[in-house]
């Protein structure tokens, strides 16, 4: 069922409508012992059938409203139905300790693992304080300090990716942001163990490439990657965040743009309505991807990974030009 807070899209709200009908027919039913138990049935397959046709005609920019809902699930919510024994890591060693990049160590089958992603907040107040998942130079040097204790005990790495962008205040440039992050991709692309990256909601920017340089880039079906906001990219371009419609559609930022251009490996399904109507189901499906993604590259030598990870980011990009004579 679609929270209630999803209100706000417009897109939704035939489906929520349709889902408050039989929700109220359902109480009518019950209190008056009424036999409509068939007319509910179809009322329940059209509701099914409406939510395929909208979630397959969602714009980019409609997915990107989805996945910034506050009960999409977050890192902290896939965790505890992927990994077991998880155990959350803290700090930088530098004097910070900032919670909107969480990490720690788990087990994922029979393999030890650590993981690291962004985490967002519930709520006006939780959100304050992981700053709305985008992180500090703090966050970053954590998570290098996670990845490099991963590298030292042969554990591989997942990351889940979900930052409108890095934090870029004044505080965080004069803390060193770009030098934190490019200080990850440099480092990323060393380490021997496995990486894998799944975008599980919004991959914004460089915040998002700060843990974002792995063996595989999975994502979700409805989840969002991209170089820069809408907002952002029309404010840049045309002096217009309104114009974000159309900036959505050219920044190409959806799962099904994104495997076709190479930038993705891996599209994982979601449940009908998103992850946020099941998320059970979602963190399942996930699982099931790491895991095999996972066997796959543990067959490879490190020295294997190694070089078909930097091949992998050095082909992103590429074109050929064709010269009219």
């Amino acid at each position: 069922m679609i929270s209630k807070k999803a209100l706000s899209l417009d897109f939704l709200k035939p489906v929520i409508e349709l889902e408050y009908q039989i929700q109220q027919l359902n109480k009518i039913v019950n209190a008056n012992k009424l036999p409509v138990h068939t007319e509910i049935s179809v009322l329940k397959k059209r509701l099914n059938f409406l939510k395929k046709q909208v979630f397959e005609s969602l714009t980019p920019l409609q997915r990107l409203h989805l996945v910034r809902q506050s009960d999409r699930p977050t890192t902290l919510d896939y965790i505890p139905l992927i990994l077991d024994d998880w155990l959350e890591l803290h700090g930088d060693r530098g004097g910070t300790d900032d919670l909107a990049l969480i990490g720690g160590i788990g087990k994922l089958g029979g393999s030890t693992v650590v993981c690291i992603g962004h985490q967002r907040g519930r709520d006006t107040k939780e959100n304050i304080a992981r700053n709305f998942g985008m992180a500090s130079p703090g966050g970053y040097r954590k998570a290098l300090r996670l990845m490099q204790l991963a590298n030292r005990l042969k554990c591989p790495i997942l990351t889940f990716i979900d930052t409108p962008g890095a934090w870029a205040g004044i505080e965080a440039e004069r803390l060193g942001q770009g030098e934190a992050i490019a200080v990850n991709l440099r480092e990323m692309f060393s380490f021997d163990v496995p990486i894998i990256c799944t975008i599980i909601g919004e991959g914004g920017s460089g915040g998002a490439l700060g843990i974002g340089i792995g063996d595989k880039i999975l994502m979700l079906e409805y989840a969002v990657y991209t170089v820069a906001t809408p907002e952002a990219c029309a404010a840049i371009l045309w002096k217009d965040s309104k114009q974000s419609l159309e900036a959505a559609e050219a920044l190409k930022i959806t799962s099904s743009d994104l495997i076709v251009l190479g930038i993705i490996d891996t599209v994982i399904p979601e449940p009908v309505g998103g992850s946020q109507a099941n998320p059970i189901s979602a963190a399942e499906t996930l699982k099931k991807h790491l895991s095999i993604e996972l066997e796959k590259l543990n067959q490879l030598s490190s020295r294997q990974r190694k070089e078909k990870r930097y091949k992998k980011f050095r082909h992103m990009g590429m074109f050929y030009e064709k010269i009219l004579k």
